[in-house]
């Protein structure tokens, strides 16, 4: 079926929507499980797949209604993402060199 969604849906971000829902149901299971060391492993899983943590991370603030404590798990995905994302890591020795 997920196949037949693909061919229906020519749009790229409709199968990475689909392989971030597929982490998400493995690390987190719902909505209502979601904690802080498992959207860590989420957003970790994601970008081991190659998929953007800050489109995982959006995605979670737009389901942060059906998330217990979601204050504090939005918090988390936040400081993830600002901890291993360009915008968030220290420069490298090698990208020192390049300036």
């Amino acid at each position: 079926m997920a196949d037949q969604n693909r061919l229906d849906n020519p749009n790229p971000d409709f199968a990475v929507q689909e392989k971030m829902e597929s982490i998400w149901r493995v690390t987190c299971v719902s909505w209502e499980d979601c904690n802080e060391n498992n959207v860590r492993s989420f957003l970790s899983k994601c970008d081991d797949e190659n998929i953007d943590p800050l489109f995982c991370m959006n995605w979670i603030q737009q389901h942060r209604g059906k998330i217990p404590n979601a204050p504090l798990i939005v918090d988390t995905a936040l400081q993830w993402v600002n901890q291993h994302t360009s915008t968030g890591t220290p420069i490298t020795d090698s990208e020192q060199s390049l300036h």
